[in-house]
């Protein structure tokens, strides 16, 4: 998962993962390395999240213009 990770730095992403309440953290993705990441949120805030309990990560969707997508369907 370490290096499928690397592929998604410096991209705004959402990452589900086994242990979050919400099911999701978003926020781009900063570093990966030794087995965590780091990932800055729209506050600019940064939360390590392991890779062990990353399931999925997905870029964050956008429409045809650009903009971010309001509604997000998974």
């Amino acid at each position: 998962m370490e290096e499928l990770a690397k592929q998604f730095i410096g991209k705004e992403c959402i990452i589900y993962t086994i242990t979050q309440t919400e099911g999701s953290v978003q926020g781009t993705i900063r570093e990966v390395g030794a087995g965590g990441m780091m990932i800055e949120d729209a506050q600019g805030q940064l939360q390590a999240v392991n890779l062990e309990y990353v399931t999925r990560i997905r870029e964050f969707p956008r429409d045809k213009k650009g903009k971010k997508k309001s509604v997000i369907l998974d």
